[in-house]
């Protein structure tokens, strides 16, 4: 169910900000393992933790990823009349499978993700009910081709440095987690109705018990860690760790659109995927072939990360930076103004 986050006041504080960084690392260790490491009582921990998640700061949550299923990912523009994008933006952004929602261009363009999990549902979105609402003017559809950047296991990382590589090592870190792989899986999951209560369970509280997620899929805690174990290890689904970046000082977000030479497409989308402004990064059909998504502190911020270092890449022809106006969604929680307000509840 939607919350409202409590208070548009909260002050994010460094040791705040370390839990938050040790959860983007192992999103389901324990309260206590956290403890030990950041030197803060596990007490400190959960309480600190809770208030993050009722402020609207943070949330963890499972994210099934079609691509596993064998489903195609497409990102989605639309134009609409003055006066009707607002309801068709809250519509998708109630749809289960469309995962995030931004307006932009002075509030006459939504810009989607779409994450159907079979063909007829995003058949249905694309071909039929959005082209016939009177209010879109333009549709364009783009296909994802590669994800660089964003996903399974991904952690911003604007928050790189908050721990050392000593307590990110004992948090069981090796690295980056995301690795660049085919969008879409050739040898697809073919989820169990076990499984589908386990990642409706998790879509709720990515931190839930293996007891709480047992009762949820009415099996047990020793074959619930084992299918959550093969879910995760062949990318069924993630343990997302969603933030409010505003809340941490990052408040002028933008997709950028990169018109890139085909031969340099992938170093340009490995490039983006290594600075730590970019919270997602894609290849994908049409003539913007690279989709990337930036957070920043000011639109001054924006205009030197997006002038000097990615208008610097080589092989970039062209460059649409869209400032975001109002966010909707994102990862499949519903936001409130700058805070996450939680899961979107099925409609549209």
């Amino acid at each position: 169910m939607s919350r409202t986050p409590a208070s548009e006041s909260f002050i994010v504080r460094p040791e705040d900000v370390r839990i938050i960084r040790a959860l983007q690392i192992a999103p389901r260790a324990s309260f206590a393992s956290i403890a030990g490491v950041l030197g803060l009582t596990e007490s400190a921990v959960n309480r600190r933790y809770r208030r993050l998640c009722a402020e609207g700061v943070l949330r963890v949550a499972g994210v099934v990823n079609p691509g596993a299923l064998g489903q195609s990912r497409w990102l989605v523009r639309l134009r609409c009349r003055p006066g009707g994008v607002g309801a068709i933006a809250e519509a998708l952004a109630r749809r289960e499978d469309v995962n995030w929602v931004a307006l932009s261009a002075a509030g006459y363009e939504i810009t989607c993700a779409i994450q159907s999990r079979s063909r007829e549902q995003r058949e249905e979105l694309l071909g039929r009910r959005l082209p016939r609402t009177a209010a879109v003017l333009d549709i364009n559809a783009y296909a994802m081709l590669r994800q660089f950047l964003g996903g399974r296991g991904h952690y911003w990382a604007a928050l790189h440095g908050v721990l050392s590589p000593e307590q990110e090592s004992a948090l069981g870190s090796e690295g980056p987690p995301f690795a660049e792989v085919p969008v879409v899986s050739r040898e697809p999951v073919v989820l169990t109705a076990e499984d589908e209560r386990i990642c409706e369970a998790l879509a709720m509280d990515g931190r839930a018990s293996l007891v709480d997620l047992a009762a949820a899929a009415d099996s047990s805690p020793g074959r619930v860690s084992r299918r959550l174990r093969t879910l995760l290890e062949r990318r069924a689904v993630h343990i997302d760790v969603e933030i409010a970046a505003a809340a941490l000082g990052y408040r002028a977000r933008a997709n950028l659109w990169l018109r890139v030479h085909p031969s340099a497409v992938k170093e340009v989308g490995r490039a983006l995927a290594r600075e730590p402004e970019i919270a997602f990064a894609a290849a994908v059909s049409g003539p913007y072939n690279v989709h990337a998504v930036a957070h920043c502190r000011d639109l001054d911020d924006l205009f030197e990360f997006t002038s000097d270092r990615v208008g610097s890449l080589a092989g970039l022809q062209s460059m649409e930076v869209s400032p975001v106006l109002r966010h909707l969604k994102q990862a499949g929680t519903l936001l409130s103004g700058d805070r996450l307000a939680g899961p979107a509840r099925p409609g549209g």
